[in-house]
């Protein structure tokens, strides 16, 4: 019970202001005994409502230890202009952007290119290319490609799915 008492004294007594935000949000910091070892505590006591987003990057690195020191206001003011300049050359940029896709539309009205859909490489002419196997009146695998009856292209499986096996398919080594 005395543990529980020395903490909640010591959350009053023994905290040390490091600074205020822009939105009135204050910080402390109190030196605590644990186990014999001495440990920083850091914290934000809200002006209003508790609402975590309203604390400054700075701070939230320093309330995790990211930083030793408090951010000062000179630099807190400095983060702010840099936001605000930040903010600036996005909207910049979005406009910049806006008129460039306008410009590219009008000249796109202009101009329609045609697209067309692409096959692959056509394996008869290619095959042509090779001189026919004359060795004992063998057939060639153009012609046998020419002999069998011509299939529509699709991109549906074909089969009826009797060599299916379950169990067997191994990944290929």
């Amino acid at each position: 019970m005395s543990k529980l008492f020395a903490k909640l004294a010591g959350l009053f007594s023994n905290r040390t202001p490091m600074g205020v935000d822009k939105a009135g949000n204050r910080y402390f910091i109190r030196n605590q005994e644990i186990d014999g070892f001495i440990k920083e505590k850091r914290w934000v006591v809200f002006k209003g409502e508790d609402d975590p987003t309203s604390i400054p990057v700075e701070w939230i690195c320093w309330l995790n230890g990211q930083r030793k020191s408090a951010p000062t206001p000179q630099e807190m003011a400095e983060m702010e202009l840099r936001r605000e300049l930040v903010k600036q050359n996005v909207a910049r940029l979005k406009k910049e952007e806006e008129e460039k896709k306008k410009k590219n539309n009008k000249a796109s009205s202009r101009k329609t290119p045609t697209i067309t859909k692409t096959t692959g490489p056509d394996l008869n002419s290619f095959m042509r290319q090779f001189p026919t196997s004359s060795q004992g009146g063998k057939e060639s695998v153009l012609e046998k490609e020419e002999a069998e009856e011509p299939q529509p292209k699709t991109t549906e499986p074909t089969g009826a799915g009797s060599s299916f096996k379950p169990g067997t398919w191994q990944p290929p080594t």
